[in-house]
């Protein structure tokens, strides 16, 4: 059975950071592309990153750009989402997907976490 444990979530005030962790079990993902959304409440869900096996090919989503980072551990088969400055309209649930596509379309993604929530206070 495949899960995504993520983790790293919380409450954070407006200008802090933190770093999300989404390690996948029950198979490999190592040529997949893993990326994290978001939804906040009451709004639709949000493409926020992703990733491919390499640091090469790496895309993020207009709103995060400059302060968001994704990164992989394929050695630890987790995906970290490092988020700088944040503002309180990051406050969204955030899950973790796997695809084999290279989309920003949650539809295109087969494989998804449970979600683990952030919220930025003022």
């Amino acid at each position: 059975q495949v899960r995504f444990v993520e983790s790293g979530g919380g409450l954070v005030q407006a200008g802090g950071s933190l770093r999300l962790s989404c390690a996948p079990s029950g198979r490999t993902f190592s040529n997949y592309y893993m990326a994290w959304f978001r939804q906040p409440p009451g709004k639709e869900r949000e493409f926020v990153a992703a990733i491919r096996r390499s640091a090469g090919d790496i895309y993020y989503g207009d709103s995060v750009k400059g302060r968001f980072s994704i990164s992989r551990d394929n050695a630890k088969n987790t995906v970290y989402l490092q988020m700088t400055s944040l503002k309180p309209e990051d406050t969204a649930t955030y899950y973790c997907a796997a695809s084999v596509f290279r989309s920003r379309e949650g539809n295109d993604y087969s494989y998804w976490g449970q979600g683990t929530q952030v919220t930025v206070s003022q």
